[in-house]
């Protein structure tokens, strides 16, 4: 079952972090997409108080997290009247992302559809079953076979956001093939530009599924928003048989979110504030970063929310790589994310105000510009 299991494809970035560390003044990390701000003290707090916990928590949450869970989806999502039966907490998106196709009994017969450009997780899942991974964002062209659909938006690594027509017609598709549609909506909080003025579209939206959740689940995840990366606090929505049939093989599998980190996500979804916060923070990173990589002659796509620039110079991204390390900064190749980024790279504005500031100063002086 696990000989179609990918290499972890990071350890080819080595010998390009090893230029990179070469440089006179040291590496720019701009690869990895990890928070590096502290996490707010309301959520430190919440953690810190619950730290008696003896006994063994609720796979499914307890009522109060999944009631705020509730509150969230409305409030921030534009996701009205779910109920606490429809929502689930999980050990970080990530676990649930490559566990998916195997709790849904996907096998070799079977295709898990993700974008073009698609986060390495949703190939994981589909080997670990044996299923068969098709990378399409045309749901015209998803074969009658199709059993999972994964959308990315905002995407990552290309920052790509799904409008509703965009959202509706795959679900259109999805009821069509009789599949389950699973959208990882992890950096929703975080549209740029027009997205600013405008919620980032959910799958869970009744613009996109006409009030009908069948076999729809969106997953969320805190690792950003709230930098609760280290928390592993994550949770997911939607299809009440769905989520009921998932929690019934997440107890069986013992996969619990400690109850200590359950209290700190509910401290983390009712307080609105810490969010605007970083994401000021992050919009200041990401203006600082897209003028310099602009400047220095890439081309950006895309992009238009979460954590990344998808950019290229019209060549293969390992040559690109091999540029950027050689002014000390680590970009990610976009081979990594399948054929369709083989020439663009990703820059990730998740380093510290200082890391950014002289990464784009690097890109400037290179052209003999100022950043």
């Amino acid at each position: 079952m696990f000989q179609g299991l990918p290499e972890y494809p990071w350890q080819k970035l080595k010998p390009y972090e090893q230029i990179a560390k070469s440089h006179p003044d040291g590496i720019v990390d701009l690869s990895v997409g990890s928070p590096v701000d502290p996490t707010p003290k309301i959520i430190q707090d919440a953690l810190n108080a619950s730290t008696n916990a003896p006994g063994y928590p609720s796979t499914a949450g307890s009522l109060e997290l999944r009631e705020a869970i509730v509150d969230w989806f409305a409030r921030r999502r534009g996701v009205p009247g779910l109920s606490s039966e429809q929502v689930m907490p999980s050990i970080g998106s990530k676990e649930l992302i490559s566990l998916l196709p195997l709790m849904l009994g996907l096998g070799p017969a079977d295709v898990v559809i993700q974008p073009k450009v698609a986060y390495t997780a949703y190939v994981v899942g589909a080997a670990l079953c044996g299923a068969q991974i098709v990378s399409e964002d045309d749901p015209d062209l998803w074969p009658a076979n199709t059993k999972l659909i994964w959308l990315n938006s905002p995407g990552n690594p290309d920052g790509k956001i799904l409008t509703v027509e965009q959202m509706r017609k795959a679900v259109f598709r999805a009821r069509q093939l009789d599949a389950v549609l699973a959208s990882d909506e992890c950096y929703a909080e975080f549209g740029w530009g027009n997205w600013e003025k405008e919620l980032v579209p959910s799958a869970l939206d009744t613009r996109v599924n006409d009030g009908n959740l069948e076999n729809i689940l969106a997953l969320y995840s805190l690792s950003k928003q709230s930098n609760l990366a280290g928390y592993r606090a994550a949770f997911a929505a939607g299809d009440t048989k769905l989520v009921k049939k998932l929690l019934n093989i997440r107890t069986h599998s013992g996969l619990i979110m400690p109850a200590p980190v359950q209290k700190a996500v509910i401290a983390a979804v009712r307080d609105d504030q810490h969010v605007s916060f970083e994401k000021d923070i992050y919009r200041k990173r990401r203006e600082l970063l897209v003028a310099a990589v602009k400047k220095y002659g890439f081309e950006i796509s895309d992009s238009e929310g979460g954590l990344y620039i998808w950019a290229t110079l019209g060549e293969d991204c390992w040559n690109t790589v091999q540029k950027m390390a050689e002014l000390g900064i680590l970009v990610v190749p976009g081979e990594f994310y399948e054929t369709a980024g083989s020439k663009f790279v990703r820059f990730s504005i998740t380093a510290s105000d200082e890391k950014i500031l002289e990464g784009a100063s690097r890109l400037g002086n290179a052209l003999g510009l100022s950043s």
